[in-house]
This record gives structure tokens, sequence and C-alpha cells, in this order.
């Protein structure tokens, strides 16, 4: 069983209470510091990460030293950092305080908002022929800890406040079901994330899928898609051999009609792979009767993946317009930290690339 840092981050503020009652301290001062954990954190100062108990000067200082020799080890530990100049997107190394494996985390700023895009996994056992990510393969899951704290360390590095949060960085979440929950739900509760503000994508887990829509989170669920026949989505996304398409969208199905939320349906365009008329055809006739937006993602060059090609601007546009006259939402994802390969298929650390793989027989039991 993985053993994790002693560390407050990733715990309820009633499990902070907890904690710092049975540290024999009384259980308000554990109100106290979830609040300096969570809501305390100061935009571009670095408050708050790695839970600095000497900055929590509400507290005694016999208590902050108490609770920093029980609660003080590093979740993570931020390594490099990048920044894209010409739209201000971060990308940061950080590595695992248990092992040193590495993640990577992204800030993604603009006019309107600040999104990060955080990892659910170090590694990720998907194997999806046009994504960095996947050539890593496993090494293991996040603890809630280490997805929260991502946020907060990306949260000390903006001079604004995070408003989105996106759960599409290394990983699939669904395969770390129970720690990605409980990060989503610390992040909205304890960080102010509206659950509407949070995504989580997936390659298609159907019964993770099934199990997500009974917790009734009004998040918004992603899906990625990238073809609309199973003999293409194969070689594409391997777990498409465990969950066939006519699977899969029944399983989407479902989660919209309990959950009322509309689906996102993610779509890599790959030159001459799934770019052409006749795959816009298939694709709306598949989404066809599903309350549904599609994200069109050109594809992002990587150094490590399957050499595909990215589509000219004629050949997007014309796959759009296809979409859009059988009556189907498409949004085209904004292009963001491609200079720093921080951008949707790019996240891939030198370190963990070279481990062995573990990929797709960790689907055992989830079938």
């Amino acid at each position: 069983m993985q053993e994790y840092p002693q560390t407050l981050i990733g715990r309820t503020t009633a499990e902070v209470r907890e904690a710092v009652t049975a540290a024999g301290l009384p259980a308000y001062r554990g109100s106290q510091v979830g609040e300096w954990l969570y809501r305390r954190t100061l935009p571009g100062e670095g408050g708050g990460f790695g839970a600095d108990f000497a900055a929590m000067t509400d507290l005694p200082q016999t208590a902050r030293a108490e609770l920093a020799a029980r609660f003080g080890a590093p979740v993570l530990i931020p390594g490099e950092q990048r920044t894209d100049r010409r739209d201000e997107t971060v990308k940061i190394l950080a590595r695992l305080a248990d092992g040193g494996h590495p993640i990577e985390c992204v800030l993604l700023p603009d006019e309107r908002r600040v999104s990060v895009c955080l990892s659910t996994q170090a590694g990720c056992p998907m194997a999806c022929a046009f994504c960095a990510t996947g050539t890593q393969g496993l090494t293991r899951n996040l603890s809630a800890a280490e997805i929260v704290a991502q946020f907060l360390l990306l949260q000390s590095r903006s001079a604004r406040r995070i408003s989105h949060v996106v759960l599409m960085g290394m990983g699939e979440p669904l395969l770390n079901y129970e720690n990605t929950l409980k990060a989503i739900r610390i992040l909205s509760a304890e960080c102010g994330i509206a659950m509407r503000h949070i995504t989580l994508s997936t390659v298609g887990i159907v019964p993770q899928m099934d199990r997500l829509a009974q917790e009734n989170l009004q998040i918004t669920l992603a899906v990625s898609l990238h073809a609309p026949t199973d003999e293409l989505r194969r070689r594409l996304v391997p777990v498409a051999k465990t969950y066939p398409l006519d699977r899969l969208m029944d399983t989407c199905r479902r989660y919209a009609a309990h959950t009322h939320r509309r689906l996102t349906f993610e779509y890599v365009l790959l030159r001459e792979v799934n770019d052409r008329p006749e795959e816009a055809r298939e694709l709306a006739a598949l989404l066809r009767g599903v309350p549904a937006a599609v994200n069109l993602i050109p594809y992002n060059p990587t150094a490590v993946a399957e050499p595909f090609q990215r589509p000219g601007p004629e050949r997007i546009a014309a796959f759009r317009k296809i979409l859009e006259q059988a009556g189907l939402t498409v949004t085209q994802r904004k292009e963001r930290g491609r200079q720093i390969a921080a951008a949707c298929g790019q996240l891939v650390t030198e370190a963990t690339r070279r481990t062995p793989k573990k990929t797709l027989p960790v689907l055992a039991g989830v079938a």
C-alpha cells in the first residue's frame, strides 16, 4: 500500500480539526489552520503552499512548532518553471516528495480568468497514440494531497485568484477515482472553485463514468473521443478495445440523463487520419441525440509520440462547418503553451520517459 507524507494538505477542514485535536490543540485551531491552508493562500506570494506553519501568525508559536513537527513533510518539491511569454502560460515540473517521481502542472491565465491544469497520476497508462504522456507509462497514482498541492503551488505563482480547474494533465483521472474525487471536493469546498468550473477529462473508463454520475457533482465531464468509428479509435486510443463506442455512448447518454449536464467531447484533429469530411459526418451521426459540445484540438506535435501532422486552417474550418451544420455546438481549443510543451498531449518528463512502461493492464478490475 502506498504511504504518503504526513501533511494536512488534502484533508477537509473537518479532518484538519480532527488531526489538530489529536495533536492536543483546541478544535478551533484546526479551523484556523484550514483557513491558512486553503483560503489564505496569497496570490503571487507563495502563501499557503507547502503548509507553511510559520506563516500562521494567529496561532501561538508553540502550536506552530508542534504542527510543523507533526505535519510539515513536503508534498511536492517544485522544480523547473517555464513560461511562454506569448501568452503567459506557466509549466512547473514538480517532484513527489516520497520518491522524487516527476509530474507537471500548468497555469493558464488569460484576460477573463485563471485556469490550471492538474495531473492525477505520475505518467499515464493509456498509451494514446498522439500523446507524449502515454509514452511514459504509469509510475503511480497521486494522492488527493498531491493533486491539491499542485493547485496551491500554481496559486502561489499567480498574481490573480485561480477560477477554473481542469483535470487534464498527466494520467487518467478515473483510474485514480477516490483520490481524484476527494481532491475535487476539497478544491470546491475548501479552495472556493465552483463545481461548474471544474472539468474532468477521461478517455472513457465506462464503469467509473457510471459511478461518477451517481456522485451528483455539477462538474463538466470531457470525453476524449478522437474518432467516430471503433476501427480508427482502437488505433488512436487503445482503451477502445475494452470499451467500444456503442458501450461508451450508452454510458454518455446515461450520464447526461442522470446529471442533467452536457458532456464535452474532445477531438484531436490529425491530418488525413481523422479530419476528413467523412469522419466529420460520422462524428455528427455518432453524437446525434446526446447533449454534447465538441472541442476540436488541432494536434500539438511532440518529439516522442507517433509522428502525426497538424491539419491546416482550411481543413479544420471544413470539419467544423460540417459539425455545426448538423446542429452541434463546436469550440476550438485555444492555443496555449505550445512553445514550452505545455499544450494538450505535450506533457512529458525526461526522467519518467526512460522507465519501463505500465500501460493498459491496470484496467483489470474496472472492466
